[in-house]
């Protein structure tokens, strides 16, 4: 049991637990069988390209990810391209999640608390999702996470006990990077400005606290003008719905309970000894993980539905740090259980959170294993360049509707190799972009009326959408008035159709 633990070697092992444990959880089937999707298709083939062309793509599209396709390019460069090197930054930026978020819990709510919101953070199933992904969201999570951390810790310093202008700093510059990796994090200032507003922080605090703020906020706001230029990225992004709410409203009413089981227990905490002392300091008794999680819940996520009403943008990806929130509830929830069961039942009580854990481990088994499996993802392009390197033929010619399927070349370019990508016009490196530039209809349809043999790759028919732009549709056209299918297999989300000309 933690009690029996001397406090040093305790004070290492609330956090270096939760961050072993996360880490092991994340690198459990992080190859997903092989497979890669397409939001990770993008980020594979642009970190292959060299620093300027990623620069230049930047200057058309994507320069909201810019500065984490730099940050793969330079992983990939070193170690080389794999599903490994593409996920294990999340992996890693999880579990340094989930060690922040046991840091605070025991600074705020014991070591219970500590433990078991570092333990659960790992298996929510939105981070879950995340935890191996090869996109930024999980840096992000983990930069909230440190960010809020920092932030709690010039919180409960008593006055004179340490400079603290490093810390603010510190608080400062990851609050920037993280908005450059996705600007929507800069949600967590204002989730923050509700923590100082909660435990009433002095003027001193407000002062620092804004002139840091706005510090990074001034460093992000190039990014943020100059990818507003490019918001046709996410126009695709449906409008907000009712049932869009649904998830965050229970995520809320969980987080409301975890702050309600923090307040209640505070009165009977027993373990203040792990806890600095909060009685030097006007409004440090209100200090708490109900006053910092439930405000990095709640506030990310209205916030991301407020701008929705204006402009659709309603993913949960965008405000995955927020999970942090409800991770550090949750551990503060557990840590009031245990405090109510040890005066009864002290050897049990030592047993609960790692009990608690376990059960939702495998309660949740259904939901790992799934996460973990390619069919987690709408599609998988390595999957379907394995079924062209079966039907290809020499001098076949290769479309892709829509022009975006064409990442399954750009992440397998050998399995391509002797096909003619008879619709480009610039490929995806000369262009600056993510899928190339093709030619017009006309040209298309004469290159096509050339061909014996085409191989089609686009999406499965279950989530296939009808083509809209005029080069997709002029394919099709030619492909049903002068083809006739001879092979046609589906494999994960993708289909690659083998066609004929008839005659």
């Amino acid at each position: 049991m933690l009690c029996h633990i001397p406090a040093a070697r305790r004070g290492h092992l609330i956090w270096t637990i939760p961050f072993l444990w996360t880490l092991a959880f994340g690198l459990w089937g992080i190859s997903r069988q092989d497979s890669v999707w397409r939001d990770e298709a993008a980020t594979w083939q642009v970190a292959g390209r060299s620093a300027g062309e990623i620069w230049d793509m930047l200057g058309n599209v994507d320069a909201v990810h810019g500065l984490y396709y730099l940050l793969m390019h330079g992983l990939f460069e070193l170690f080389g391209a794999s599903t490994t090197t593409l996920r294990l930054p999340s992996v890693l930026a999880i579990a340094a999640a989930a060690g922040c978020v046991a840091l605070i819990g025991r600074r705020l709510a014991g070591p219970w608390a500590g433990l078991g919101g570092g333990l659960a953070l790992g298996l929510l199933p939105a981070v879950q999702f995340y935890l191996q992904e090869g996109r930024p969201y999980a840096l992000v999570a983990a930069g909230a996470a440190l960010s809020t951390l920092l932030l709690v810790s010039v919180l409960a310093a008593a006055p004179g006990r340490r400079r603290a202008w490093p810390r603010w700093a510190a608080y400062g510059l990851t609050v920037l990077v993280c908005a450059l990796l996705n600007w929507l994090s800069l949600l967590i200032l204002p989730a923050h400005a509700v923590t100082l507003w909660w435990v009433r922080a002095g003027r001193g605090v407000w002062l620092r606290w804004t002139a840091y703020g706005a510090g990074a906020v001034a460093g992000a706001l190039p990014l943020i003008l100059f990818s507003r230029g490019q918001s046709d990225q996410v126009s695709w992004i449906p409008p907000l719905t009712w049932h869009m709410l649904i998830g965050p409203g229970i995520l809320l009413a969980i987080g409301a309970l975890g702050a309600w089981a923090d307040r209640t227990g505070r009165s009977d905490r027993s373990d203040r000894t792990d806890r600095p002392d909060q009685s030097d300091r006007p409004g440090r008794s209100r200090l708490s993980a109900a006053a910092v999680g439930l405000p990095l819940l709640a506030v990310p996520q209205l916030g991301l539905i407020g701008l929705s009403l204006v402009q659709p943008l309603f993913l949960d990806r965008y405000v995955l740090f927020s999970m942090v929130g409800l991770a550090l509830l949750i551990g503060a929830a557990l840590g009031a259980a245990v405090r109510a069961c040890a005066p009864r039942f002290p050897r049990a009580s030592g047993l609960l959170v790692p009990g608690v854990i376990g059960i939702a481990v495998l309660a949740l088994l259904p939901v790992e294993l799934g996460k973990r499996a390619p069919a987690s993802r709408v599609d998988d392009v390595l999957a379907v360049a394995g079924e062209v390197a079966r039907l290809k033929q020499d001098g076949d010619a290769v479309l892709f509707v829509p022009a975006a399927r064409r990442d399954t070349a750009l992440v397998s370019p050998g399995t391509f190799t002797g096909l003619a990508d008879i619709a480009l016009a610039r490929t995806p490196v000369a262009s600056a972009t993510l899928k190339g530039e093709e030619a017009d209809p006309a040209r298309i349809r004469a290159a096509l009326l050339d061909r014996r043999r085409v191989l089609l790759v686009t999406d499965a028919a279950k989530v296939a959408k009808t083509p809209s732009a005029e080069r997709d549709k002029a394919k099709a056209a030619v492909l049903r008035e002068y083809f006739t299918v001879v092979e046609d297999r589906q494999l994960r989300g993708r289909r690659v159709t083998v066609y004929e000309r008839r005659g």
